[in-house]
């Protein structure tokens, strides 16, 4: 049996074993494994996997599951039905990204928003999915599973922005114990539409987390995200934007990884039509045994001249054990365009770690002030108070943890 067979039979079970489904949903299931079974899951021969070993996810015999949702939706936000007009869940099926196909095939709960033309939403869209011992098991009407066994949920989220509207939206992602989140949210951006998304990633230390995250922006669009990774076993997490004309995107990250914590930020910004703009920062902090992997490629299309972008990813080693392996890319095939990369990694600047000590500061905490002024960068880029105020009291929490 090869390793792919291997591989697609140990899910095999739970996929034919799925409470029944209407006929198109079904027939999205099936694209969905019918995907995954021909591509299995990556391993580091894959040059976009040559950093990050998934074998431990491959090799578990995960039981599926439904998240526990909560999702906060202010007045003037539509929840609709996945299988409405519009709603193409089937898309992320025909790629070449397996954890994709794999969630597609364990469609269940789909959370599907909309935000209508030229709306102007008050508060934020909340999103949460936390995983427990409680989470509820979709194979037929079988009762959730033990707390023993590995679960694997499989979160999908389709928020479709009108036109010139207006939102701001949060998504969160905890849990307990060992598990696997593998997550695909697709945010669909109007012409003129303003959306500031914002993941916050606080999964267990024991668990997985791969994510996918696909924004379709409209013309003159203005679309940020910032992806927040703090806990997890083993995370990976894939951002792509499309940007149409006049189009600005702001894709920002952080990323602390401590113990032997391994973090993955692929992302991809497309500049497919002219006058577009785009800035990207992803920080990273590493301690203890860690690692982290950061591959950021801009690609600018033949027609899209006037092209102006901006790529930087910083990261910052604590110790001598730490890994991190960056590469950032440019892939232009316009000849107006204004676009810069760059890459840094360093340790904590000994000079002012000195100055600190010398006013009275002890080692261990100007080391996490130096640390923190250095995360502070990506979280004062935040709008919502309310999330900033919770993400510092979490960073002052991860600064203070003993490595393991």
């Amino acid at each position: 049996m090869t390793a792919v067979a291997e591989q697609t039979g140990a899910w095999l079970e739970s996929f034919a074993n799925q409470r029944p489904a209407a006929e198109w949903l079904r027939k999205v299931r099936e694209a969905g494994f019918e995907r995954f079974a021909e591509l299995g899951f990556p391993t580091t021969h894959d040059e976009e996997w040559r950093f990050t070993n998934v074998a431990r996810i491959a090799r578990t015999n995960f039981q599926v599951a439904q998240a526990e949702l909560t999702v906060r939706v202010p007045e003037g936000v539509e929840e609709i039905d996945p299988g409405a007009a519009g709603v193409d869940l089937g898309r992320f099926a025909a790629g070449g990204n397996a954890f994709a196909a794999l969630n597609t095939a364990f469609l269940d709960r789909v959370t599907v928003l909309r935000v209508p033309r030229g709306a102007v939403i008050e508060g934020a869209i909340e999103i949460g999915y936390e995983v427990g011992p409680d989470s509820q098991a979709v194979a037929g009407e079988s009762p959730a599973p033990p707390s023993t066994s590995p679960t694997a949920v499989h979160p999908r989220t389709v928020i479709l922005v009108g036109a010139n509207a207006q939102c701001s939206i949060v998504e969160t992602y905890k849990g307990q114990g060992q598990y696997f989140t593998n997550a695909v949210t697709e945010i669909v951006a109007g012409e003129g539409a303003v959306v500031n998304h914002y993941k916050v990633q606080q999964e267990d230390r024991d668990a997985f987390h791969v994510a996918t995250l696909a924004a379709s922006l409209g013309r003159s669009a203005n679309f940020s995200t910032t992806s927040i990774s703090l806990g997890g076993a083993l995370v990976r997490n894939d951002v792509s934007a499309v940007l149409s004309e006049g189009t600005e995107a702001t894709l920002n990250g952080l990323y602390l990884v401590n113990g032997s914590q391994h973090v993955d930020n692929h992302t991809v910004i497309d500049h497919a039509k002219p006058h577009g703009t785009s800035h990207e920062l992803y920080k990273g902090i590493l301690d203890g045994k860690a690692s982290a992997v950061f591959n950021g490629r801009i690609m600018v299309r033949k027609d899209a001249q006037k092209t102006d972008s901006k790529q930087t990813n910083k990261n910052l080693v604590l110790s001598d054990e730490a890994v991190i392996d960056t590469k950032p890319e440019l892939q232009i095939f316009a000849d107006d365009v204004r676009c810069t990369h760059g890459a840094t990694i360093g340790q904590l600047d000994a000079e002012a770690l000195f100055y600190l000590q010398s006013r009275g500061i002890g080692r261990e905490d100007a080391r996490n002030l130096l640390t923190y002024a250095f995360a502070q960068d990506i979280i004062d880029r935040i709008k919502i108070q309310t999330l900033r105020e919770t993400l510092e009291r979490s960073l002052f929490e991860k600064f203070h943890e003993r490595p393991r």
